[in-house]
């Protein structure tokens, strides 16, 4: 039966386009990343040429300059047409013949059957070491190796209307994180509560008396208390601020297209901080047990914040948009009428009567995938969209959109962890047809085909949940099992092993 299994597995990925697995190799350095002020680009898989020893004409190279793909894949020429190819939408995954990623982390991916140009989702996993900005005390010190911290990182961007956003993202995000913590490095090994206050940097200059500022003093008798946990999160959430603001900077010149959703994992001091913005999800299965790790944010669950930003500001809708919800659109012969509608304070419905501002088009519309903010996107958070208008018109999107992430955390110092439990990241082109039953059943269909200290095992489970999404071809596009159409979209999928750098790396 075991046997089988991986024959099987083994048969599907190398049907894809996939490569097959490989001999064993050593895990990633702990490499430091440059601070983003001064972040080269990063280099990519190169673009493809023509054949095989010659060179392609200059057009076709400028035309496939912007396509790239992660890094850890290693992708030859040859292998980077395959990846870009929408009709075999072959499965890539990391070859076994390099380092491998840390924690011998898993993923597979795999582009989309047409609707986009190229595949716009991005990787990145790394490991970076942080070094401390200066000591509490603030007193100048000489930054010394020994005393920063190490964060391990992943993170999946799901890129729409161009690639862009999503390739920025997955080159820079990790650190502006990293430039967050530098501040808290010497806070987060000390076990007493965090400092309320930093002292001013050396020459700052002091300044004047506050108290006459003061009010009443009897709402502040006591002080919040506030964890080393709740500081991370907020270092990853000012990180993902600073990161859109960055695009919004150099959208022009660098010609960062788009927008992205981002969902990112960080491990730092025994536990793991999962931050989503966007429709990607992330779920731990563990001894069986699933444990969502995130949640989507679209039209349908931002609905009440999107309505009350119009209802504060509605110069943000013009004349063309509604705040309210409405069953279905009104028409114009229904003025007078009572009709069913919500607004942002409602979860149920009731009846108004129709007026004439309520003919214009709602702000939140459709359902399910389809629902739109603006009659335009499907996602309410992530990074980039600052030249997004509404269609027709001047109305941009972007203040409805929000780019901080919802942060979950998991301690995993407090569970003992099997070699079969995992940490499973995918972009919506996977749970858009696969639920989290079906990936937890995958999961451990696949691991108990392998060896626990198979450090392929993890690759082949990506692969796996990748080629369950996509279906295989058939007469009437990409199909699964039960006859059903896959997944259309661009997958991505990372596997983390929940034993950590000490078990499997």
């Amino acid at each position: 039966m075991l046997n089988r299994v991986r024959s099987a597995v083994a048969h599907l990925v190398s049907s894809g386009g996939a490569p097959p697995p490989r001999p064993k190799s050593p895990d990633l350095p702990n490499t430091a990343s440059a601070p983003p002020a001064a972040a080269p680009e990063a280099p990519r898989s190169p673009p493809g040429k023509a054949g095989s020893g010659s060179a392609a004409p200059a057009k076709a190279v400028e035309a496939r300059a912007s396509f790239s793909r992660p890094t850890f894949l290693q992708l030859s020429p040859g292998g980077l047409r395959r990846a870009d190819d929408h009709a075999g939408r072959a499965v890539q995954s990391p070859p076994d013949t390099g380092r491998r990623l840390p924690w011998s982390t898993g993923y597979a991916e795999v582009i989309n059957a047409g609707k986009s140009r190229h595949n716009e989702d991005q990787a990145c996993c790394e490991v970076v070491y942080v070094e401390g900005r200066r000591s509490v005390a603030g007193v100048p010190r000489e930054p010394r190796r020994g005393q920063g911290l190490c964060f391990y990182y992943w993170g999946l961007f799901d890129g729409h209307a161009g690639g862009g956003a999503a390739e920025m993202a997955s080159r820079l995000l990790h650190r502006h994180i990293r430039e967050q913590l530098k501040d808290l490095v010497e806070i987060l090994q000390d076990p007493s509560p965090p400092p309320l206050c930093l002292p001013s940097s050396p020459g700052t200059p002091a300044s004047a008396d506050p108290s006459h500022l003061l009010g009443p003093q009897s709402c502040w008798s006591s002080q919040k208390e506030v964890t080393h946990e709740s500081l991370v999160v907020g270092a990853i959430e000012n990180a993902f601020q600073l990161m859109d603001e960055q695009m919004a900077r150099e959208r022009r010149g660098h010609q960062v297209e788009g927008g992205c959703c981002a969902l990112v994992v960080v491990y730092l001091l025994g536990k793991v901080y999962v931050a989503n913005a966007g429709d990607s999800r992330a779920i731990i299965v563990r001894n069986g047990e699933i444990i969502p790790m995130s949640r989507e944010f679209t039209p349908e669950t931002e609905r009440q914040r999107l309505q009350l930003l119009g209802f504060l500001k509605p110069e943000l809708l013009g004349s063309e948009f509604t705040h309210l919800e409405f069953p279905r659109r009104v028409l114009p012969k229904e003025l007078g009428q009572r009709m069913l509608y919500r607004d942002q304070n409602m979860t149920g419905w009731a009846y108004k009567k129709i007026e004439l501002e309520d003919l214009r088009f709602p702000l939140v519309c459709g359902e399910g995938k389809k629902a739109r903010v603006m009659a335009t996107i499907g996602v309410t958070r992530g990074l980039g969209d600052h030249n997004l208008k509404v269609c027709s018109s001047t109305l941009p999107i972007k203040p409805f959109l929000s780019c901080f992430p919802e942060v979950q955390v998991y301690d995993l110092t407090q569970y003992e962890h099997c070699p079969d439990d995992v940490l499973v990241l995918g972009t919506d082109g996977l749970w858009d047809v696969t639920t989290d039953c079906e990936v937890a059943a995958t999961v451990d269909r696949v691991l108990s085909a392998y060896e626990p200290n198979d450090h392929s095992r993890y690759t082949a489970l990506a692969q796996a949940l990748v080629l369950g999404a996509r279906g295989i071809p058939r007469d009437r596009g990409w199909r699964l099992p039960n006859n059903k159409l896959g997944s259309g979209d661009d997958i991505s999928v990372f596997i983390i092993p929940l034993g950590g750098p000490g078990s499997y790396s």
